[in-house]
């Protein structure tokens, strides 16, 4: 049996800063903590890493962090991890290299845009 490590190899994004290499405890506490809240996956990359950020980033009115291929907005901190199809793992040097280049620019987003991106909208009569 293999022993979980005590911490993951991520890429750590926050918004209005270029994308930094991190070390992440293992723990669903660490990883909450890291995105200041509950987590939700996300998977915009055609490999086998996977995009966690807060779920109610946005409720929350957190910060525009990137905007992602398909134009969605990731609101407040996110972080890249890899996924081996069960579990979450420390991303490999190429993954590091690739992800850093891809989130090296920060985005100016404002919070309008945040609000419009939120997937439901409320009408008055």
């Amino acid at each position: 049996m293999t022993q979980q490590p005590s911490t993951y190899r991520v890429v750590f994004v926050e918004p209005g800063k270029p994308a930094c290499e991190k070390e992440i405890g293992t723990d669903l506490s660490d990883l909450q903590e890291a995105v200041g809240g509950l987590i939700e996956c996300v998977y915009p990359h055609d490999d086998r890493t996977v995009l966690v950020c807060n779920d109610e980033g946005k409720l929350m009115g957190l910060e525009g962090n990137r905007r992602l291929d398909n134009g969605s907005i990731i609101a407040g901190s996110f972080f890249i991890i890899g996924d081996d199809g069960e579990n979450f793992r420390s991303l490999t040097d190429a993954e590091v290299s690739r992800h850093l280049q891809k989130y090296a620019e920060p985005q100016q987003i404002s919070q309008r845009e945040v609000q419009a991106d939120m997937g439901f909208y409320f009408i008055s009569f």
